[in-house]
């Protein structure tokens, strides 16, 4: 064995108690530890969380099960058609390392931040949505999740209802459950939110909140037509209410998408809209950065809570994203990154037409890292779940992703998260074994 295994063995079994080591001794086995206190009783708490549900006008709801499917990690050997983010090889592993390194020997580098963020960084930020916002306007956040979590917490009451997209990302769903607002779905289709059934559900709800994702949305890669974007807009602010705007993917364009529409915010000189965006999912799930735009006094509520809830984002992860988005590395991933996920849709379309045809598959966007396909009237999600990971693929059910009851059983497939064309093509194989086994197809191929 090489010592460095020896040395991160040691490492191991000295975290679990079981040996200590001695510099210029050795390493030697550890007393027995006691047996410890008896364990408690916690049932106690039943009661204590029930009441504290039943005292709210809307019991909140803390149901993280629709995120974590697509942040478990399944068995080796598994692919994993459930992933939201990138596959190690698809990282700009080289350059975040080269980046933080940079950061970490900048002067000041590990001393308090400002509040709101870097200047430099917000000021970067603020010129990625474009039009007029400036980096005044921009918070740095610790990824977008956290963002939305800001954003939905500074503009709706607990018991308020807010209006989402139908289907839609389950995270913000829990978000907004967990905050004991009241999710009402808006149906979208391949271009997007239907202005109209918009209009109905502010009149109907009274709801101060849209919560949107207008370029290639989670989960059917949908992108808001450009006769809507305006429509969207006004539909709001005759209402009174706010459009958050979750920017999630614009970095994840594919290579054959052309010019990309600007964010909502670019378009928005009235204070509208409150635009989230970060840097997570076109570099590495922990690499947490991003930033909330908005205009007016919604901005000093949205400072406000952020800072209650987490003061500051760290330092040294701030300076780390200014020096990557600052390098020639940044660019060059992006077109990398660009070209190979549409290689990666191309194949998994086509093979989901050449061994699936069963399943439905109404649009292939040009950007994102899913597609959304429906299933045959009558499939059993659950059953196929179950059936895919014993045929060695991980999968995402498409209820997680409905406010209401869905109108049809889906599934959502990610293409970013395997290893590669081949992988892909191996899963939607056991796919197809999967769907013979449940009796969604007529069998095997």
């Amino acid at each position: 064995m090489s010592p460095v295994t020896v040395s991160r063995a040691l490492a191991r079994l000295s975290a679990e108690g079981l040996v200590v080591t001695r510099p210029g001794a050795g390493a030697f086995r550890a007393e027995p530890r006691d047996a410890g206190p008896a364990v408690g009783d916690t049932s106690w708490q039943e009661v204590a969380l029930s009441a504290d549900a039943a005292s709210e006008l809307v019991p909140r709801t803390v149901d993280a099960s629709g995120v974590l499917v697509s942040l478990a990690v399944p068995p080796p050997g598994v692919v994993e058609f459930n992933g939201g983010y990138l596959h190690p090889s698809l990282q700009p592993e080289r350059a975040m390392a080269a980046a933080l390194s940079r950061a970490g020997r900048r002067p000041g580098a590990w001393a308090r931040p400002p509040i709101d963020g870097l200047p430099e960084l917000r000021e970067w930020f603020a010129r990625s949505v474009g039009g007029a916002v400036t980096a005044a306007e921009v918070l740095v956040t610790s990824g977008g999740q956290s963002a939305l979590t800001t954003a939905l917490r500074a503009l709706a009451p607990p018991g308020a209802p807010v209006l989402v997209e139908s289907p839609t990302y389950p995270g913000m769903l829990a978000i907004a459950r967990a905050a004991g607002l009241r999710p009402v779905p808006v149906p979208v289709d391949r271009d997007g939110v239907r202005p109209a059934l918009l209009a109905d559900a502010f009149r109907a709800t009274g709801a101060r909140v849209f919560v949107c994702q207008p370029l290639f949305q989670n989960p059917t890669g949908a992108v808001l037509a450009p006769a809507r974007r305006g429509e969207v807009l006004r539909i709001a602010r005759d209402a009174g209410a706010f459009v958050v705007e979750d920017d999630f993917v614009r970095r994840l364009v594919h290579e054959d998408a052309g010019p990309l529409p600007r964010p909502l915010a670019a378009d928005d000189p009235d204070g509208v809209v409150v635009h989230v965006c970060s840097l997570t999912k076109a570099t590495s799930p922990s690499f947490r950065v991003g930033a909330l735009a908005a205009r007016g006094p919604v901005l000093e509520r949205l400072r406000a809570i952020q800072v209650v809830d987490t003061f500051f984002v760290p330092r040294p992860l701030q300076e780390a994203a200014l020096e990557l988005v600052g390098s020639p590395a940044w660019p060059r991933h992006l077109r990398v990154l660009s070209a190979d996920l549409r290689g990666r849709r191309d194949a998994m379309a086509a093979a989901l037409r050449l061994h699936l045809p069963e399943l439905a598959l109404p649009h292939v966007p040009s950007g994102g890292y899913q597609l959304w396909v429906r299933l045959p009237d009558g499939t059993d999600e659950s059953a196929l779940l179950a059936a895919a990971l014993r045929a060695g693929v991980a999968l995402t059910p498409g209820r997680p992703y409905f406010s209401a009851e869905p109108p049809a059983a889906h599934l959502r497939l990610s293409f970013a998260a395997v290893a590669g064309t081949a992988e892909i093509t191996e899963g939607v194989r056991r796919l197809r074994t999967a769907c013979a086994e449940t009796g969604v197809t007529a069998g095997p191929v």
